[in-house]
């Protein structure tokens, strides 16, 4: 058995998960050369909501990150998060963003880039894992993990199988929602290295207060790397802690090889910066307490706080328990789409409209109306014609791949962000984010010619992953 692989999160989902992705440059950059020599399988330190954060909060170049990030550290392998068709914004885009994306990312120092789809449907994930083979960066796919009666053990096997054949590197079991228990992560490990041949790594977080007894399982079952966080920015909807999973592994077959002295200097660095994210309120302390809702309704934290809250505002939160039972009907009507960002929110809001409304779809909501019509890809379990046809309405269903019915937009997009060009990139950060990205344009501008534009946290709230 090879040494166990640790990819370190908190340059990136550990503070996404705790603080709403609001770790400056300027907080990372001190402890970022004692990182680099840790010996870490990787950083995941780009992506995700990050890009998102940098331009509509922080007032930061997300390009200019990434180079910061690969200057100090040469000698660790640098990870980010990719959605497949959606990148790093909220719809599909045509593939010709997406294969320039992936090949910019590349040249600005990113090695291994994780793809993942809400939906599972390989075909989101073509274009990206594509050009990442093309720009011979390390194409990591993820199975984004749920659960429910059509998520056998064998459907995760053959998803794994059509994830290989498609030209991936690596394959990683994504357990966003702490669903996984020690046992089945064992099990679904140890199912899916029967049938690939190429690595598979565990991404869980510690919600359900599981996460390390899921990595060691995993770990006996041959799983070849995992996702951990420092121990200051780690526990709650984080991660399992670095620290602790280094020890559980000193001196057996599967040893890291990290040294617990020298992680103990980047986790005093990380304790001062914890410290000060509680005393300005970023981060609150109930947010690494254990939460086992998860377990007791197959639905992410996440979203059962969304349900919580839509019932609140509707002066209906006693029919709470009403809401939970619907989700597993919505969802089974709808295909059995994994509860994920997005499909997590468009299943739960249309589970409440069901439920205050007294009557099963009498609202439709426009986003639930889409997943039907095959906006968002396939989903995993076919939906019964009948059904979507009374969802629909007389519109025709979207069967293909729905970035197939998109045009090229690279030189639209050229176009549209040519006054606030100053480099190639960004072009790509206008076209994810065209509301915002022209204040933060215009912000760079003025720093530069000496003019101060403070960014406003109260502006549009970032979207979570």
């Amino acid at each position: 058995m090879a040494k166990l692989k640790i990819t370190e999160t908190v340059l990136r989902d550990a503070h996404q998960s705790l603080l709403a992705t609001r770790m400056s440059m300027d907080d990372m950059k001190p402890i970022l050369s004692t990182m680099d020599k840790i010996g870490f399988y990787s950083a995941e330190c780009w992506g995700g909501a990050t890009f998102d954060s940098c331009i509509r909060f922080l007032n930061e170049d997300p390009w200019e990150r990434l180079r910061t990030l690969r200057k100090e550290m040469p000698n660790t392998k640098l990870q980010m998060l990719f959605r497949g068709q959606n990148m790093l914004g909220y719809r599909h885009y045509a593939d010709d963003l997406v294969e320039y994306f992936v090949q910019k990312s590349i040249a600005n120092g990113i090695d291994i880039i994780r793809i993942f789809d809400a939906l599972n449907d390989i075909r989101n994930l073509e274009t990206a894992i594509k050009a990442a083979n093309k720009e011979k960066g390390h194409a990591q796919v993820a199975i984004s993990y749920t659960l429910g009666e059509v998520f056998t053990h064998q459907y995760y096997m053959d998803y794994a199988r059509r994830i290989e054949e498609a030209g991936a590197d690596s394959i990683c079991i994504k357990d966003m929602a702490a669903l996984l228990t020690p046992y089945e992560a064992e099990t679904l490990v140890r199912d899916i290295k029967s049938v690939v041949s190429i690595p598979v790594q565990l991404h869980t977080h510690y919600t359900s207060g599981l996460a390390c007894m899921c990595i060691l399982k995993a770990v006996e079952a041959g799983v070849d790397a995992v996702d951990t966080a420092m121990s200051p920015l780690a526990l709650g909807t984080s991660h399992a802690p670095t620290e602790s999973i280094v020890a559980t592994f000193q001196g057996t077959e599967y040893d890291t090889g990290l040294d617990l002295v020298k992680l103990n200097e980047v986790r005093d660095y990380f304790m001062g910066l914890r410290k000060k994210y509680i005393d300005s309120g970023l981060l609150d302390p109930s947010m690494l307490a254990t939460n086992t809702n998860a377990l007791l309704y197959q639905v992410p934290g996440g979203m059962l706080s969304n349900l919580l809250s839509q019932l609140k505002q509707a002066g209906k939160a006693d029919q709470l328990e009403e809401v939970l039972k619907e989700v597993p009907r919505v969802r089974k009507d709808s295909g059995y789409p994994p509860l994920v960002t997005p499909t997590s929110q468009i299943v739960g809001t249309q589970a409440v409209f069901n439920i205050i409304m007294g009557e099963r779809y009498k609202t439709v909501t426009k986003e639930f109306k889409g997943m039907v019509k095959g906006e968002y890809g396939r989903t995993p379990v076919e939906i019964d014609p009948e059904f979507r046809k009374m969802i629909l309405k007389g519109e025709e269903p979207i069967d293909c791949r729905p970035a197939d019915l998109l045009e090229p937009e690279f030189e639209v997009m050229k176009k549209e962000a040519a006054e606030w060009t100053e480099q190639e990139e960004d072009i790509l950060t206008y076209a994810m984010f065209p509301k915002v990205a022209p204040k933060f344009f215009e912000q760079r501008r003025n720093k530069k010619y000496g003019v101060d534009g403070a960014h406003s946290d109260a502006e549009n709230k970032v979207h979570p992953v």
